[in-house]
Parts: C-alpha cells; structure tokens; sequence
C-alpha cells in the first residue's frame, strides 16, 4: 500500500499501522506553541519583529557590539542579521561605526531613538512573556523555562 491510497489502515496489517500521530510530536508542539507567542508579540508589539526586538534588546543589554556577534548573541546567521541590522538602521534604531581597533570592522549600538524605543516596549515584553507563560502554574512555568533552555 502507498501514501496515496485511500484505503483505512488495517490493525493486524503491519505495513498499514502507524503509531505516529503529528499531533503529539515535539517539533509540531513548538512550532505551535512559537506561533501562538508570535500571534501574541505582534499584538503586543508592532513595532518591531520578533527578530528585530531581539537584535535591538541584545544590543541595549550588551552594548556596541560587532554585527556578526549580535548575530551569535542572537542566534541569528549572518544574513538574517544583516536584514535585521538594515532595517533598524533604515528605522534609524541602531548607529553603526568602524571599529576603531579593526577598521575592517563595524561596530553596532542603539541609538537615541533606539534606547527610547526599547525602554518604552519593555514592559510590552515582559507582559508578553507573563501571558504566553499563563496557561502554566508558576512551578511548571519554571521547569518549562529550564526545560527550554536545556534543549537550547
């Protein structure tokens, strides 16, 4: 029997049974899951991107930083970073200057406007965290959290 045919599958035949049920399978959860919070981020904050919240979050936590390191810092590969940075530039949220120990390269840093921005979407940020988390009880809450950064 193929994919295609339409026929329901037999229990007692071996080559018809399945136990795998999409719905029950880790990478189907997360991605629901992200979409769900990704929903809920451009409600919150339409700002930005999810990405380009993270670029410009990262660069006010940590400071100037080169390209290819926000890009590390964020999990990001260096063309989505380079998008990301582009559009913050163009929003005029993050300034960009050579590096004055490696001309070669050029160091990132939020800008007025970007460190204004940040500030005022914080705590749209932590609301949105506490409301994706909101279907849990604070000690499942936790242990998803460390859950999660275990798998990262």
């Amino acid at each position: 029997m193929t994919h295609t045919d339409k026929r329901p599958r037999s229990k007692l035949d071996p080559d018809t049974v399945s136990d795998y049920h999409l719905d029950t399978q880790v990478g189907f959860l997360m991605r629901r899951a992200n979409q769900r919070h990704l929903s809920m981020f451009s409600d919150a904050i339409p700002e930005l991107t999810p990405t380009q919240f993270a670029a410009l979050a990262k660069l006010c936590e940590l400071g100037g930083m080169s390209q290819n390191a926000l890009g590390r810092a964020t999990a990001m590969d260096a063309a989505t970073i380079k998008g990301v940075v582009d559009r913050l530039r163009g929003k005029a949220l993050v300034t960009s200057a050579p590096d004055p120990q490696d001309q070669r390269r050029v160091l990132l840093k939020p800008s007025p406007e970007g460190w204004a921005l940040f500030d005022t979407l914080t705590p749209a940020a932590r609301t949105l965290t506490k409301d994706t988390l909101a279907p849990l009880n604070e000690a499942e809450q936790t242990i998803f959290l460390l859950l999660l950064n275990k798998l990262t």
